[in-house]
């Protein structure tokens, strides 16, 4: 094999890509809820929860996300082959790679430079999405593979092993300028400190005097330290010299940072590190569920909100606030776009970031909008809500995915959706051309725009020469307008500052319309004409 060929992971309809429909999103205040009173300044109030197929809303949120969203939590279908009550978990291989690879896509998108990917998976799919995930954002920007304690007891029922942990994949968008944020010290990290010297400046720990060079790289380091209770000479040895020149440990020395251990007999030196000096805690990749829960917390977290129906397969709130201290600060935008239970937005509210959640499962209605209402209206008492310090507050918009913008009519004709009224057209057209939907409520004629000078019409009215003269001369040498109708009479050349199309047949190549649901459920699965075979 040439060094110059590219390894690539290569599956069944691999090279099969769907066209997507960039959706407009409609709100429905009734399941929207906000706090009666706003309790802090860092209240977040303009939070989405979008109801619909999750590869048509990251589509939708695309336009305007783009290079926004700090960071992206998501717990995939772990493709199991189990059967779970609120989604199918058996997806053939095959399309849970189609799946992930699409929405991936999008998701790279939607980070910012300084954004970062978090993908909890087990075993059977982890390895796959590595290979993928590395395909899209650059082997690079991986930045490591998580072991979460999923378990607080062994599976003893188990065939082969106890699965015990999970995966946690961590991908950077541009990994050179993406750095996790310190943890912040708990009593667990300064259980090392102690004083057992009486020493006025406090608690301390000590570590180690030397270093990993040797005497031959580094000849400065290798001298003798006299002992100050024995006057004996100490050496390090030539493999493992000391850490600190000659001027630097006299600065130790009359510092009193030195630490040789209780008793007379000789020892080597070792540095005292002081409790009132120590830095905020540098992130493991091995995360135990004293620190960081498990998935029976879990249960009893959404026992205690649904008593009558808790999800089968919650994330802890405390995993979720691990991730969210080390990839974001207040007000950062995380996405969550397979929402669950809604454990990504309960933990980012009372954590004071916005957050996006998308769920196509009714479960959006039974669990995540009760859920999201409690913690709001500070009824929450579980999870992180008493390390935080949650009181309530804030709030979240809903959203559906609006239908299609075209559907065919009794002789197969496309044409533009009766859902759609003059609005909710405008709106569409302009995204999927590109334009930034923003009504102006002076120039009848102007629905969008793409620059200071560049703007978007759309009407469904048949214009004339005359009307179209007199828009051209309205809009002036200056601007340039794309006008969408249904049809128009005159010579085009006649206007050179208007863009006419007609719809919907200028939008008809733009993206395939009419499809609801990318989700790749097995149910959807084609009989194959030969036996289907992984070529990973």
């Amino acid at each position: 094999m040439s060094r110059k060929q590219k390894l690539e992971l290569t599956w069944v309809g691999k090279d099969d890509r769907p066209r997507l429909e960039p959706r407009i999103l409609l709100e429905d205040p009734s399941k929207s809820h906000h706090a009666a009173r706003r309790v802090t300044a860092e209240d977040q109030f303009d939070n989405r929860l979008i109801f619909g197929d999750n590869l048509l809303a990251l589509k939708a949120l695309e336009q305007e996300f783009a290079g926004k969203v700090k960071c992206v939590f998501i717990d995939p279908p772990y493709n199991t082959g189990s059967a779970f009550e609120h989604y199918d978990d058996g997806m053939e291989h095959s399309l849970w790679l189609s799946m992930m690879r699409e929405r991936l896509s999008i998701i790279r998108r939607l980070l910012a430079p300084d954004g970062s990917l978090w993908i909890t998976l087990d075993d059977n799919e982890q390895a796959y999405c590595r290979v993928l995930t590395d395909e899209i954002f650059g082997r690079s920007n991986f930045v490591t593979d998580i072991s979460w304690m999923k378990r607080a007891s062994p599976a003893n029922d188990s065939k082969w092993f106890s699965t015990d942990f999970d995966h946690i994949l961590v991908y950077a968008k541009q990994k050179d300028v993406w750095r996790p944020h310190r943890l912040t010290r708990t009593a667990a990290h300064n259980r090392g400190f102690a004083n057992p010297d009486q020493d006025p400046r406090g608690p301390w720990s000590s570590g180690t005097y030397t270093c990993s060079k040797t005497a031959d790289e580094r000849p400065n380091l290798y001298y003798p330290i006299v002992h100050p209770r024995t006057g004996e000479e100490i050496w390090p040895r030539r493999t493992a010299v000391w850490r600190y020149n000659p001027a630097t440990h006299a600065e130790n020395v009359a510092n009193e940072l030195l630490w040789w251990g209780p008793g007379q007999s000789a020892s080597r030196p070792r540095v005292k590190k002081f409790l009132t000096a120590a830095q905020p805690v540098v992130p493991r990749s091995v995360w135990l569920f004293d620190e960081t829960g498990h998935t029976q917390e879990a249960k009893l977290e959404s026992q205690a909100l649904f008593p009558d129906g808790p999800f089968a397969t919650p994330k802890p709130e405390r995993l979720l606030r691990r991730v969210l201290e080390l990839a974001t600060v207040g007000g950062d935008i995380v996405l969550d776009s397979f929402a669950g239970s809604g454990t990504t937005g309960a933990v980012a509210q009372k954590m004071g970031r916005r957050w996006i959640m998308v769920e196509l499962g009714e479960h959006c209605h039974t669990h995540i909008i009760p859920r999201l209402k409690k913690v709001i209206d500070g009824e929450d008492p579980g999870g992180v809500t008493e390390s935080a310090n949650w009181k309530g507050g804030g709030g979240f918009r809903y959203f559906r995915l609006a239908p299609s913008l075209l559907e065919t009519d009794t002789w197969g004709n496309w044409v533009i959706s009766a859902d759609y009224n003059a609005e909710m057209l405008a709106e569409a057209v302009c995204k999927i051309e590109g334009f930034t939907y923003a009504p102006s409520t002076e120039l009848y004629w102007i629905h969008g725009h793409s620059s200071e000078r560049d703007h978007c019409w759309v009407t469904t009215q048949e214009l004339t020469a005359a009307q179209l003269q007199s828009l051209s001369d309205e809009v002036g040498p200056d601007r340039s307008l794309l006008v969408c109708c249904t049809a128009w009479l005159g010579d085009v050349v006649a206007w050179p500052n208007l863009t006419l199309k007609k719809i919907p047949n200028a939008v008809l190549a733009r993206c395939e319309f009419g499809k609801d649901d990318y989700s790749f459920r097995i149910a959807a699965l084609q009989a194959a004409t030969e036996p289907a075979t992984d070529e990973d």
